[in-house]
């Protein structure tokens, strides 16, 4: 039993920081992925950001383990694209 309990945090760690949204490199500066807690930190309003599904499907998937939502949906729910082009 304990072995079989040991297994499932080391999975359930790598799929917490492995999740599918990523850091990009933008003219030299990298931009971190945000979410709904950290949102005043890390969004920048010259670059275009996009939902991660990814992100979202996992948090549906370990809706009850609680960490996992609030980490993917808090700190990793939207990530960088490109950006923003003037009009």
């Amino acid at each position: 039993m304990k072995k079989i309990i040991i297994c499932l945090i080391i999975i359930f760690y790598c799929f917490a920081v492995s999740g599918c949204a990523d850091n990009k490199m933008i003219n030299g500066h990298d931009y971190d992925t945000y979410g709904l807690l950290n949102k005043d930190d890390y969004k920048d309003d010259n670059i275009k950001y996009r939902l991660s599904y990814g992100n979202l499907i996992w948090s549906f998937i370990f809706v009850e383990t609680i960490i996992a939502p609030v980490y993917f949906i808090g700190f990793s729910l939207y990530e960088p694209i490109c950006k923003k082009t003037k009009k």
